[in-house]
């Protein structure tokens, strides 16, 4: 016998003979496999429709629309990416050759031995989930690429900015230490990330079982983003008002690190879109058991036509945006999903008399 599926897969048997599905479909799920069944070529496109299967076992020959018909219709919108083998009493040489360049990738001629039939299922599914974990994988470290380059981007542009004063003399004597503090710190958020970001891939089980009791302060967080951003901001004429919690005690459910890197890609917009206005930076009680961060600025605001994507990846707030090689536009859309992974939200509305106003809304620690 053949050796049984490693991995489960969702099969799509069409033939027009009632008894030929009831064969197939017994021989697939006995070896593990979900089998959808449909007797004709146009049955067949609405169940791939609904739920494309991870192989297709399609007869040649059917009354209406034949395989060849239902191959053409699977590729007339899009490449195919699910294998299809034509199951076909023919052994017509120029028959096999069409059937190929139709696009399919084997064949198995009637009357078909069980073992050969499902050797050939076990090949192609088995490929079929190989290439979709390596196509998951694939995009999983991509993210990871535009996740950790643009939240490095943020302390290494502070780096920047205070080593260009401090080689070029461009500040006080007396401020000096306090840029070197400021290139410290950054550097030690960077390899935080990074730092953050390797232990989340590689699943650390003793980092799960320490974040279970994390927790960010607001009134530090919102002292931290003054401290970093004070000299940055004043540089772009931005005066800043800080409303920290009313009674002084404002815990939330999220690792500091990550709440500063969420809240710090508000300021830094603020910064970019609203310089020479007022950033009012405040923390306040929300809904019972929820606490919110406000990032608010008196800039030109979003546009309205904007604002529908403003979460979505890739997204610039201001059609205006100059490329400058730095801004990937990812920045609202991760910190978006940061927050929503952490059991929050993360919103923007317009303000009275113009400007912009981001809210963190988090669980109370």
């Amino acid at each position: 016998m053949s050796t049984p599926a490693t991995s489960t897969g969702r099969i799509l048997v069409v033939d027009d003979q009632a008894a030929n599905l009831r064969v197939v479909t017994a021989l697939l799920s006995r070896q593990g496999y979900e089998v959808v069944a449909a007797s004709t070529g146009d049955e067949a496109l609405e169940l791939y429709a609904q739920s494309p299967p991870d192989l297709i076992l399609l007869d040649v020959m059917m009354p209406g629309m034949d395989g060849f018909e239902v191959m053409a219709a699977l590729r007339a919108d899009s490449p195919l990416r699910v294998p299809v083998v034509f199951v076909t009493a023919a052994h017509d040489r120029d028959l096999l050759l069409r059937a190929f360049d139709a696009g399919v990738v084997d064949y198995v001629t009637k009357p078909f031995l069980p073992e050969e039939l499902l050797a050939r299922v076990n090949a192609h599914v088995g490929l079929k989930l190989t290439r979709d974990r390596l196509e998951r994988v694939a995009r999983e470290r991509e993210e990871l690429v535009n996740l950790v380059a643009h939240d490095l981007k943020n302390p290494l542009t502070s780096v920047l900015f205070a080593s260009d004063l401090l080689i070029n003399n461009g500040c006080k004597p007396e401020r000096v230490p306090r840029y070197l503090q400021m290139i410290h710190e950054s550097a030690d958020d960077a390899l935080g990330y990074i730092r953050h970001y390797l232990e989340s891939q590689a699943g650390h089980r003793e980092r799960a079982e320490q974040e279970e009791g994390i927790r960010a302060d607001l009134a530090e967080t919102l002292d931290w983003l003054v401290r970093r951003y004070e000299m940055q901001l004043d540089a772009r004429g931005i005066r800043v008002q800080v409303q920290p919690p009313a009674n002084g005690a404002a815990q939330v459910a999220m690792d500091p690190r990550v709440l500063r890197q969420v809240s710090e890609n508000l300021v830094t917009n603020a910064m970019k879109y609203a310089p020479g206005s007022d950033l009012t930076l405040a923390a306040r009680n929300s809904a019972p058991g929820f606490w919110q961060l406000i990032v608010a600025d008196r800039g030109p605001g979003i546009p309205v036509a904007r604002q529908r994507e403003l979460f979505k990846p890739f997204v610039r707030l201001h059609e205006a945006d100059i490329d400058d090689g730095l801004s990937s536009g990812l920045g609202l859309s991760l910190a978006k999903q940061i927050v929503v992974n952490a059991g929050g939200q993360l919103w923007y509305e317009e303000r009275k008399h113009g400007g912009s106003r981001f809210i963190i809304e988090l669980p109370e620690a």
